[in-house]
């Protein structure tokens, strides 16, 4: 019966052991910790296209919504969308900001046509 009762909680503890380290290395906790440091990350599940992908950069999380298409050889993300989750954190933010966020996007999917929801997309026209 102890043996048994040592076994149990030896599993246990392995079980607990992992969780922690699954908990620690999960790519969506690094991107909670870079948007609470205002710093940037890219986070993208690039193997399924229906998952949107969020960006944090400046303390501003942003959604992109991406769309697949064809093209002259293959089946490619060719249309995303982009918007801030919450506008009013936002200030501060330049043409530039959102530049540096295109530029990043086109890196990881080079014929995507972005395109900026509001109030953003009126900031970019003028």
């Amino acid at each position: 019966m102890v043996i048994l009762f040592r076994l149990l909680l030896l599993v246990a503890l392995i079980v607990l052991a992992y969780s922690a380290f699954k908990y620690l290395f999960h790519p969506r906790r690094k991107l909670e910790q870079a948007h609470d440091r205002k710093q940037f990350f890219f986070f993208d599940d690039d193997k399924d296209v229906r998952k949107n992908f969020l960006i944090t950069y400046k303390g501003v999380m942003f959604e992109g919504e991406k769309y697949l298409g064809t093209t002259e050889q293959s089946f490619e993300i060719i249309s995303i969308y982009v918007w801030a989750r919450q506008t009013d954190q936002l200030k501060g933010c330049s043409k530039e900001d959102f530049q540096f966020i295109a530029d990043d996007i086109r890196l990881r999917y080079p014929r995507a046509k972005i395109e900026w929801k509001s109030p953003i997309k009126e900031l970019l026209r003028k």
